[in-house]
């Protein structure tokens, strides 16, 4: 049979970001698929040579507007560690709330964009009216929307009341409502079912060996979040891995949509245990030495390289984001779809192509 080359972006109606996949098909069906990245790329891990390691948190913020706080708090955990700096335990359940309201609104945007790949407009609308009263909390408790900026190395740069945690825990009460209310109409939706039951099977043991991480790893049944790692307050906070066994597309977005609620759980939980005391510590001198630090975003788990030399500029800085993680397994399901069902099965891996190309 005849094979032909399709060109799949980097602009298309349904994905956000730009990323080209040369499809290779036999008729309807897709036999091949080879990646091309690369249009965004900015250069941000050169930018630690030239701004000194305390401004270089905003930059490594701006890694990605999705995932920012978490790519802010896992650069500010590397320099501690250098450092040896003690965080306040106040700002440590600080950042894990403000790291959950994070995946939240990471994980309304990507089933906005899953139904809008589906046709349906008005779930779109009703996730992204949900995702607005969160960022509306976010930008009254740090001041930011979108890029959040309260994180910073010795602590975090806000705090948050005990009024304005009451009202945010009755807000909270309200959108997991709503939450529960729009889950519920996309996972037992027929027509969904029928786009992603057994669509872009990932095994468990290819999950495992193709280096998967976050609901890509755990849609295949592997247990591993690192947020069990204990980071930030989560040693005193209980958390289980969200998993399912099918390692399909439908598999993908069940855990997404069921880590919602426990973003929701971990935000009360962790108002509930938080102590008072300082937010932050004054941090001197310069960082020296060598570190790894791992933190589990919403796409799955991201590792900071940070490299200093005793002086105000990083000598080193490196990310491996979750999507990068992510891109061979990706290749991996599309061979044997059909062509229609592309968009879905790369919407289900939820990639953030501006994470990748950092």
């Amino acid at each position: 049979m005849a094979r032909t080359v399709i060109p799949f972006g980097p602009q298309h109606p349904v994905l956000p970001e730009p990323v080209h996949l040369d499809l290779v098909v036999e008729d309807e069906r897709v036999v091949e698929a080879r990646p091309s990245i690369g249009f965004i790329h900015r250069g941000l891990e050169k930018l630690a040579e030239k701004k000194d390691y305390v401004e270089f948190t905003y930059v490594a913020e701006r890694i990605c507007g999705i995932c920012s706080f978490i790519h802010s708090q896992t650069y500010c955990q590397a320099v501690e560690t250098l450092m040896n700096v003690p965080v306040p335990p106040r700002a440590l359940y600080l950042r894990t709330i403000w790291g959950e309201m994070s995946r939240i609104h990471s994980h309304l945007l990507w089933l906005g964009l899953m139904a809008d790949g589906m046709g349906f407009e008005s779930l779109f609308m009703h996730s992204w009216r949900i995702r607005e009263q969160l960022l509306d909390i976010i930008e009254a408790t740090t001041g930011g929307r979108v890029i959040f900026g309260s994180c910073k190395v010795g602590g975090v740069r806000r705090d948050i009341d005990d009024e304005t945690a009451s009202g945010i825990l009755k807000e909270l009460d309200e959108i997991e409502k709503d939450m529960r209310e729009i889950a519920r109409v996309f996972l037992e939706d027929k027509s969904v079912k029928a786009r992603l039951c057994g669509i872009g099977t990932l095994s468990k043991q290819e999950a495992y060996e193709l280096g998967c991480v976050g609901p890509m790893l755990r849609a295949s049944g592997v247990a591993q979040d690192m947020r069990t790692l204990g980071y930030a307050a989560f040693g005193d906070i209980a958390v289980e891995p969200v998993t399912r066994t099918e390692g399909d597309s439908y598999a993908r977005s069940t855990v997404r949509c069921q880590e919602l609620f426990q973003s929701v759980s971990i935000i009360r939980q962790a108002f509930a245990k938080m102590p008072a005391g300082e937010i932050a510590v004054k941090v001197t001198g310069n960082p020296t030495g060598e570190t790894i630090t791992r933190t589990e975003q919403p796409r799955g788990e991201v590792v900071y390289h940070l490299k200093a030399n005793g002086t105000k500029n990083l000598q080193r800085f490196r990310v491996r984001t979750p999507t990068f993680a992510n891109l061979p397994a990706m290749l991996k399901v599309l061979p044997g779809c059909d062509l229609a069902d592309v968009p879905m099965i790369v919407l289900t891996i939820d990639p953030c192509i501006s994470c990748t190309e950092r």
